[in-house]
């Protein structure tokens, strides 16, 4: 329900509350059944879930602060550290300090990096249509649309910072 500024919303009915429970449950189970069709690939590839985001953020936003990235693929800063080490590991990615300003640390693919995101990505998306084959074009930019108000709503509302990604 809307409210005005500085008004607290009106009380869920209990019509909302189970609407509320369902579209929990169905975002859930559909992510769940999404990461089961695409993580299969990413295992044959050497890569977890965790490890592609990252190079798939790289792959598509060049060169990031590690901040950045943590921010992007939505993990903890620690677990963005320990992916990023061991993604240095393999020789998939490097850290390089920001000549601007020293307290910054910039990710960047390698030259091996590249060419496993160039290889993994596009069968990534193929599974990916697959998985959501059942929805329409339309309906996937209107769930889109949706979840993404939803998002942006959900952050403002933890005081989240709201990005031109939301």
């Amino acid at each position: 329900m809307a409210s005005k500024a500085g008004q607290q919303p009106a009380p869920a009915t209990d019509g909302d509350r189970a609407a509320t429970l369902q579209l929990v449950i169905a975002l859930g189970r559909a992510l769940q059944a999404i990461e089961r069709a695409v993580r299969p690939h990413l295992v044959q590839s050497g890569l977890g879930l965790t490890e592609f985001a990252v190079l798939e953020v790289l792959y598509h936003k060049g060169a990031l602060p590690l901040g950045q990235i943590r921010d992007r693929i939505l993990v903890t800063g620690a677990s963005t550290t320990y992916v990023v080490k061991k993604l240095e590991e393999r020789g998939l990615m490097r850290r390089r300090a920001c000549a601007e300003d020293s307290r910054v640390v910039f990710g960047e693919l390698t030259a091996k990096g590249r060419a496993l995101i160039d290889e993994v990505f596009p069968v990534h998306v193929e599974r990916l249509q697959r998985a959501m084959a059942g929805l329409s074009v339309s309906q996937k930019r209107d769930t889109s649309r949706l979840l993404r108000a939803l998002g942006v709503h959900a952050r403002r509302m933890t005081g989240e910072r709201i990005t031109e990604d939301d």
